[in-house]
């Protein structure tokens, strides 16, 4: 058995294509070779060191993802669907109290379950029940789905606005950039002492080949169940 190649998934929750990406990868980190590192970044951070300008601020691809997430959310089996506002969602509102949120979840947890189920909980707030993840009282309620305890989240809303976390995040964001990041979600996988950077969630089978992996599918156990 060669030794797991690592895998860098950069994401933030108030970017869907990140959930669809970031659950593909956890169903594949048990099928493929490889080490999952979860990097939890600020999405607004990317956005603006990159210089990039959102697609929901041109008006016929905000149309057009609304139409395009849809149909992905069937092929994902990902129960993923747009909030009632989603400008007021992604680009008022934003996510960076959440994402501190997750970082203080990552910083005290350091591997394991925890951020995986805070992440989903947070996902599945904006992208599925169109809540609120901006306040102090929605991270909890996520929280406590994630299956954290009440002295767990009383710690991490502390942790969250503490400069170790601002800067745990802001550090997060900044390895994205310096990878060549400039939106999300971003998928790094180490190859043979190199980085190979690959954005968004349709790169699935180019970053397979690239890593020597089959790629099965977006739900890889339906299809090992057919072979």
């Amino acid at each position: 058995m060669t030794s797991r190649k690592v895998v860098e998934l950069f994401y933030d929750v108030v970017s869907p294509y990140s959930w669809l990406g970031f659950e593909v990868m956890c169903r594949y980190r048990n099928v493929w070779n490889i080490d999952l590192k979860l990097r939890p970044a600020y999405l607004g951070g990317i956005m603006h060191g990159a210089g990039n300008k959102p697609p929901g601020l041109v008006p016929n691809k905000f149309t057009y993802m609304g139409k395009d997430l849809y149909r992905l959310a069937e092929y994902f089996n990902v129960p993923l669907q747009s909030p009632a506002d989603p400008f007021e969602v992604m680009f008022q509102k934003g996510s960076l109290a959440a994402m501190r949120f997750v970082a203080a979840v990552q910083e005290k947890e350091k591997d394991g379950e925890k951020v995986v189920n805070v992440s989903r909980e947070l996902w599945r707030r904006i992208w599925s029940e169109d809540k609120d993840i901006t306040e102090p009282v929605s991270l909890s309620e996520a929280a406590v789905k994630a299956g954290l305890s009440e002295s767990e989240i009383k710690e991490l809303l502390a942790m969250s606005t503490s400069t170790q976390v601002k800067e745990k995040l802001k550090s997060t964001t900044q390895a994205a950039l310096d990878y060549g990041a400039f939106g999300f979600p971003m998928i790094v996988c180490h190859v043979d002492g190199k980085p190979e950077m690959f954005f968004g969630s349709d790169r699935f089978e180019l970053m397979a080949h690239c890593i020597g992996e089959k790629w099965l599918g977006p739900q890889p156990s339906k299809s090992a169940a057919k072979l």
